[in-house]
């Protein structure tokens, strides 16, 4: 994760977008790519670089949830709450990740490797109960895999 906010790459994204209002969620999109969440220098910048209010920048950066304003683990770990899932132990699984990686839903590890959200739906339900994590889908998960797999995203890092 880039600790301070590059101007240049900043601007390099505007530019790309021509500086477009309407391309506001897609620069956002990269800007979170590229640091992992919206720093708020970073929506300063783009505030100024684009004639964009700061407060609206903050309203599209509030109203959904694929933005975050603090900083986000190096893997994502979703875990579907779904009806299916739920009947299938989503909540143990949820429960039992919380307990590995001493975090709960929402936060971020120590350090910065997992970040653990709870989603509505993965679009897995034949699969229950399903986490995704660094984007790859790990169907029918129990909580004694959990470790094994946290230690191999560990490694892959």
């Amino acid at each position: 994760m880039k600790k301070t906010v590059d101007k240049k790459t900043i601007r390099g994204i505007v530019k790309k977008y021509d500086a477009d209002k309407s391309a506001a969620v897609a620069i956002l999109q990269e800007i979170q790519d590229e640091y992992r969440y919206l720093p708020k220098e970073a929506l300063t910048l783009l505030s100024l670089e684009m004639g964009v209010p700061l407060s609206r920048l903050y309203e599209i950066a509030t109203f959904y949830n694929a933005f975050s304003l603090t900083p986000r683990g190096k893997c994502m770990i979703e875990v579907c709450a779904g009806t299916a899932c739920h009947v299938q132990g989503g909540f143990n699984l949820m429960t039992g990740l919380e307990r590995e990686l001493g975090i709960t839903r929402g936060e971020t590890t120590p350090d910065g490797m997992f970040t653990l959200e709870e989603v509505r739906c993965l679009g897995c339900c034949s699969l229950a109960a399903v986490a995704r994590i660094d984007g790859n889908i790990h169907p029918y998960m129990a909580q004694d895999e959990i470790p094994g797999i946290l230690r191999n995203y560990r490694k892959q890092r």
